[in-house]
């Protein structure tokens, strides 16, 4: 018996299917699962973290501490930024703050890396 419904089920067409979501909605209150990608099962953690993955793409580029050479930190910020050395201190002094906005994902390695070469500590938001 299992086997006939199934392979009903199989060999139905996309009206019949669709025909079949509207019966069982409105008889039983059942509705379609949104849970399945491409006839694979995913767990809406997996979903999750896909789409975090395909998002970050994009980061902010967050001070979170100079380090020991505050110096060095106030130069890179006013490389970086285009600001002059007052407002690059005055940024470096305003700990946790943000050096850059919108930042791709490969020029964000890229800073944070020079940053933590000079002792800083860099967050990618």
């Amino acid at each position: 018996m299992i086997e006939k419904l199934a392979e009903q089920l199989v060999n139905l067409t996309v009206k019949q299917v669709n025909e079949l979501t509207v019966f069982l909605k409105n008889k039983y209150g059942i509705e379609p699962s949104n849970s399945f990608l491409e006839g694979k099962p995913v767990d809406s953690l997996e979903e999750k973290k896909i789409s975090e993955k395909e998002e970050k793409n994009i980061f902010n580029i967050v001070l979170k501490s100079s380090g020991n050479s505050k110096l060095s930190v106030v130069k890179l910020v006013k490389e970086i930024t285009g600001k002059g050395l007052k407002e690059s201190k005055d940024l470096v002094d305003t700990i946790p703050v943000i050096i850059k906005k919108s930042v791709e994902k490969k020029e964000a390695e890229n800073l944070k890396n020079q940053f933590e070469n000079i002792g800083a500590e860099i967050e990618l938001k």
